[in-house]
């Protein structure tokens, strides 16, 4: 019996070394969700899930060698580099599509983002990527931010699937004091350690207290024991551009001082993920590991970032908004040291990591996102052909078709081709920021350019074939009318599925003077849901009809605030 054992063990052994590749025994699935569960595999993989914010695609050292990134360019360089990888434009967005898998017409978070004092998060009855995960036998972490509703204790990122939480709950946190603000006088502390906030951390930078909780995370669980899931949501780069001043001297030459402090706030993320690296490999992970960078939204060239050479910035649905920075590192990859040019989404990482460790897909009915990982892994064709990147119904209408109302802003990408309604955002074309001044005589000469070639001040249709034209400056809605049509024709057809946008008014309750100077919920377990979508805009033309005409400062006010907010979407947030 006993040599028996050792034959068997060391046959195992053998077929451990003959496929290092721990993934080679999974068959490649259908794309989207299957009706039949998958097997869990044997030895499913650590997973690390970095995700930066406002980072554009300029900003990195393998895009620009002006940005000095040399553990982020080599881990590209060992793995998959993602050229042809969306995002949205705006923070909320983006990590609801990477929690949910689905997109934001099916979600109700259509418009801007969840603001501090707004009662709402995720829908209660959504699945999410962590609790799918932690079904299939994963201990499952969060550190960063959140930025995904906290009004109730069940919107928390430890209701929503985290065995742990440290981190931001809000969407724009001081890196040294974590003071938060929603407008004057509405500020408060935001770092919270589970479900209790997290006092006495002032001084002490974010990035790198970030980095060292995620390290003592690795430190402490055995990856002998169960799989990982860490996602590792830096706060960095977004504003305030707050780099420590060590980082800032290898970019003394700048002359842009917003410039030279944002790409030292890149140098800080580059370290960070250096220590995390070292710390996979010292502690046993790194071997059964798949490593994912990706920033979640383009930047704002104007406060130091920049998209250059793609048209738009951070808030607009041109290329410079929604195309991200992002690549996947890992020993266990099939295919590595390439680029990958084939068509991926951030919706697709939840049935991706799902079937990758081994859980089962056939439970999360409605995902958006495929199964991508034997395109990554292998070079296979990209199931995806198509991409929603928003359908946003709060514009008010100037006119409609027949098919489409022209007036939403809306963006769809299939195949190729791209179409654009309604305000797709400022659609500058900004150079990397060399000057100490604001925008000069080029910027307001692309403007021209770009307004001269055909369009109107009522234009409310683009096209573009983006394989061909990736910088979007030929604008081909009136050359090609039967892409147009078809494009459109999606754009109704997905508009069907959409569910009512949710953006409830601010809610007083939230103010952190009320409890004690923290971002905290505010809203008793116990208290019933008020009707979710009470004033807010329905799907459907019959929102025309009975209008009220009411005539009063405080309505004109409400009124005035809600498209101030909306403007302003692509500059403040």
């Amino acid at each position: 019996m006993q040599a028996a054992a050792a034959a068997a063990l060391a046959l195992s052994a053998l077929s451990v070394l003959l496929c290092p590749d721990f993934l080679c025994a999974l068959r490649s699935p259908k794309p989207n969700q299957s009706d039949e569960a998958e097997p869990k595999q044997k030895n499913p993989p650590h997973i690390i899930f970095i995700l930066t914010d406002d980072q554009g695609f300029n900003d990195i050292g393998y895009h620009n060698p002006n940005i000095k990134t040399p553990t982020l360019d080599k881990l590209a360089a060992e793995g998959v580099r993602l050229e042809n990888y969306y995002v949205q434009p705006i923070c909320t967005p983006s990590r609801s599509q990477l929690i949910t898998g689905r997109y934001q017409i099916h979600t109700g978070l259509q418009h801007s983002i969840i603001r501090p004092s707004q009662p709402s998060c995720l829908p209660s009855n959504m699945d999410t990527l962590p609790e799918r995960l932690r079904e299939a036998g994963y201990t499952t972490h969060m550190v960063g931010k959140w930025h995904l509703g906290f009004y109730r204790r069940a919107c928390l990122p430890t209701r929503k699937g985290f065995d742990t939480f440290f981190g931001s709950l809000t969407g724009s946190v001081d890196y040294y004091s974590y003071g938060s603000c929603d407008g004057p006088g509405l500020c408060g502390y935001d770092l919270h350690d589970d479900e209790g906030v997290a006092w006495g951390q002032e001084g002490k930078y974010s990035t790198t207290l970030f980095t060292q909780r995620a390290r003592k995370i690795l430190e402490i669980h055995d990856p002998a024991d169960r799989p990982l899931f860490l996602l590792f949501s830096l706060q960095a780069v977004h504003t305030p551009l707050q780099p420590p001043k060590p980082y800032i001297y290898p970019y003394r030459d700048m002359a842009n001082v917003a410039r030279r402090k944002f790409a030292a706030m890149v140098s800080t993320v580059d370290e960070a993920v250096r220590n995390l690296t070292y710390a996979l490999r010292k502690y046993g992970y790194y071997k059964n590991s798949v490593i994912i960078y990706s920033t979640d939204n383009g930047a704002q060239p104007f406060t130091g970032g920049s998209n250059w050479p793609l048209r738009g910035r951070k808030g607009t649905y041109w290329e410079g908004g929604v195309r991200g920075v992002a690549f996947v590192h890992s020993p266990l990859l099939k295919r590595r040291r390439r680029i990958s040019k084939d068509l991926l989404h951030i919706t697709d990482w939840f049935p991706t990591l799902v079937s990758l460790a081994g859980g089962n897909i056939s439970q999360s009915r409605g995902l958006d996102g495929f199964d991508v990982w034997p395109t990554i892994s292998e070079g296979k064709e990209s199931p995806r052909q198509e991409i929603l990147h928003n359908i946003d119904p709060l514009q008010k209408p100037r006119h409609s078709s027949d098919l489409w109302d022209t007036s939403v802003q809306a963006a769809i990408r299939v195949g190729d081709w791209k179409l654009l309604t309604g305000d797709p955002g400022h659609g500058d074309w900004v150079p990397p920021q060399v000057l100490p001044t604001l925008p000069g005589r080029w910027w307001n000469l692309e403007r021209t350019l770009s307004s001269s070639r055909g369009s109107s001040a009522h234009k409310d249709i683009w096209l573009f074939n983006i394989a061909h034209d990736p910088y979007e400056r030929q604008d081909l809605s009136d050359q090609r009318p039967d892409v147009v049509q078809r494009l459109l024709a999606r754009l109704a057809y997905y508009n069907q599925t959409a569910v009512p946008v949710y953006f409830p008014p601010d809610d007083p309750r939230a103010n952190p003077g009320e409890h004690g100077g923290a971002w905290v919920p505010w809203v008793d377990e116990d208290e019933e849901e008020e009707s979710k979508y009470q004033g807010v805009y329905k799907k459907g033309r019959n929102n025309k009809k009975k209008r009220k005409k009411i005539k009063c400062r405080l309505c004109k006010l409400k009124s005035f605030f809600l498209k101030l907010n909306t403007r302003m979407m692509s500059n403040r947030i």
